[in-house]
Parts: C-alpha cells; sequence; structure tokens
C-alpha cells in the first residue's frame, strides 16, 4: 500500500504534500482530506493530490497522516476507524495527543507514530521528533521518517521525552523569532533603518545557524571564537548575563514543558 493519505488540508498538510511531491511521490499517489470546500480546491489546484472524504481517502492508504487540530481528532478518529486498512501506519502530527489516543480510537494492533513537528517545515527545514506507540515497530518509525525526511530533519525518541521536545523545538521558532526581533529593534534604536537591521540580522542569524550545524563545535566554543577580550561582543554578553538571559530561557522552556504536559492531560 503506497498510497499516502494526509488528513487535513491546513499550512503543515499543505507543507507534507509539497515535500512529497518534490521527493518524487507522484500526486496520484496521494490524498488529501479538507473540510472547508474553498481551501480543497485552492490546494487541490495548486498541487494536482485530489481531495476526497475521510473514508474514501483512508481506504486503500498505507500511511495516514492525521494533521488536524486537537479538538478535531476525536470525531476525525471515528470516521477513520472503519476505514482503516489492516497493517497501516497513522502518523499523528498533532500537538499534545498521546499515541494511547488513537491506539484507544483505532482498530486493535493499529501502529501509530506520534510526530511533533515545528513551522520550519513550511520551508522544508522542520525539526521532528517521532515516538512510537505500543504496536510500532522499527519498520514504522523508518516509514514515518521518510515521510518526513521530504520536509525536514527527524530524532527518535520515547513519548515520555515529547513534552520536552515541544518546549526545545516545538515551541522553539518563536524564541529566536524573538530574539530576532528584538534585535533589530536595537539596531533601529542605535540609528539603523528598519531595514538594514532586518538586514543584518536575518542574514547574521542565517550565518550563525549554519556554523552551529556544519562546524560541529559546541555552542560555548563558537561563542568564545567571537568573544574578544574586553572587546564589543564581551560588553553585549555581560549585559545579556547580567539580565539573566540564561535564567529566563531556562524558565521560558520549562513554562512550555508544563503547558505541553498540561494539555496532553485533556
Amino acid at each position: 500500500m503506497t498510497r499516502i493519505a494526509v488528513l487535513g488540508g491546513g499550512r503543515i498538510g499543505e507543507a507534507l504534500l509539497g515535500g512529497l511531491i518534490a521527493a518524487g511521490h507522484e500526486p496520484g499517489s496521494l490524498v488529501f482530506t479538507e473540510k472547508l470546500p474553498a481551501r480543497a480546491e485552492e490546494l487541490s489546484g495548486s498541487l494536482g493530490v485530489p481531495a476526497e472524504p475521510v473514508a474514501d481517502a483512508v481506504r486503500g492508504a498505507g500511511t495516514v497522516v492525521v494533521a488536524v487540530k486537537p479538538q478535531d481528532v476525536v470525531a476525525l478518529l471515528g470516521a477513520v476507524a472503519p476505514a482503516l486498512e489492516p497493517g497501516a501506519t497513522v502518523v499523528s502530527l498533532c500537538a499534545g495527543l498521546p499515541t494511547s489516543l488513537f491506539e484507544g480510537a483505532l482498530p486493535a494492533g493499529t501502529p501509530v507514530v506520534r510526530v511533533m513537528p515545528n513551522t520550519p517545515m513550511l520551508l522544508g527545514a522542520a525539526m521532528c521528533a517521532l515516538s512510537p506507540g505500543t504496536h510500532a515497530t522499527g519498520e514504522h518509525l523508518a516509514r514515518a521518517e521518510e515521510l518526513l525526511g521530504t520536509v525536514g530533519a527527524t530524532l527518535r525518541l520515547d513519548e515520555a521525552k515529547q513534552d520536552a521536545a515541544t518546549a526545545v523545538s516545538g515551541s522553539g521558532p518563536a524564541y529566536f523569532f524573538l530574539v530576532a526581533e528584538a534585535m533589530i529593534e536595537a539596531g533601529v534604536a542605535i540609528g539603523l533603518t528598519r531595514p538594514a537591521a532586518t538586514e543584518l540580522t536575518v542574514q547574521t542569524a542565517l550565518g550563525a545557524a549554519r556554523m552551529l550545524r556544519e562546524s560541529g563545535e559546541h555552542p560555548a566554543v563558537l561563542r568564545e571564537n567571537v568573544t574578544s577580550p574586553a572587546g564589543t561582543t564581551a560588553a553585549a554578553l555581560r549585559e545579556l548575563e547580567r539580565h539573566g538571559l540564561r535564567a529566563a530561557f531556562a524558565d521560558a522552556v520549562a513554562a512550555a514543558h508544563d503547558r505541553s504536559t498540561e494539555l496532553g492531560r485533556g
């Protein structure tokens, strides 16, 4: 069963479909569902992938990706369960929902893989944390990794670590956006035009990210390499430390973790 059904035509569903097509999947091997007719028509027209009702989309699919809002999942699974093919893998992109919820609503033995993606999926640069449910084997995880590898990087984690992954990478892009926003505003405050401050900040962030990824060095080493004794960087870092940057990040990530845990409890 090579057919892939993506349940949900929002931005994440669209990004995944686009990544699959870019990776060589034929549009005819893909199908999606979307409850808003105008959105379904728009997406089908732009990608060439058919939109079908849930039961029709699921029937014959070897992989079913659930990419709807968490509050819509229970009703959706009621339509999925009767049509799901034996042996089909269900991949959940729904934040905060445990694999046990899916396993309880689907036929006994259904392999479920829980995924925490993040919004850079829209650019093919996602970080996706994958966790197997009770019936998911290494083969099912590999299938999910192949699927999500079309839109970014993947990492296997125990499901108990999913709330931590949500706090670090699921919410993480917003932290970097906030830092970029603060740097741009600071640049404007010292006399740069907003376009200049934006270009300087964004390219600096891009270059720093590439150094982190490609150098293999610990962030502390890279930071030290930029910091000359008694220089401008040292002066700036001293102020960030004085204002408690590390403590603020520790508290922020802990708060996101706690909130993710609360949402998972319903």
